[in-house]
């Protein structure tokens, strides 16, 4: 990996945000944490990330609203989002798609295959 790559993780439970903080750090990449929508915006603008793993749920605003107001920015146009959700009734990928993502991950997460799937959506963007 030439560049380190910045992946924001938008997620309120600190133990899904350690786990994929040391998943994805161990295979080289920058993460960054934000635990409400009000801080993904803050980390946005300070990071620019190059990938953002949204969760679903999220206190306040959740992850479609944010999904949303985030693709209004000509800045994330070309940045992916990516729904990391427990969510996985009939029509729960669907509506993540319809608010912006660009893709869509299970919970409980494989740390096997996550650096993978990572991979996978930056290169679909051109951003790896």
């Amino acid at each position: 990996m030439p560049a380190k790559i910045t992946v924001l993780y938008v997620e309120d439970n600190p133990e899904n945000r350690l786990l994929v903080r040391r998943v994805l750090m161990a295979e080289g990449f920058h993460v960054i944490d934000a635990e409400s929508a009000a801080q993904a915006i803050i980390a946005i603008n300070t990071h620019s990330p190059d990938l953002i793993l949204m969760d679903i749920n999220l206190p306040e605003i959740d992850g479609y609203t944010l999904t949303t107001r985030l693709r209004e920015d000509p800045r994330m146009n070309d940045v992916p989002i990516i729904a990391m959700t427990a969510n996985v009734m009939k029509g729960d990928r669907e509506r993540t798609l319809e608010a912006g993502c660009d893709g869509y991950i299970q919970k409980p997460i494989d740390v096997d295959l996550l650096p993978e799937q990572i991979h996978r959506f930056l290169k679909e963007v051109g951003r790896e």
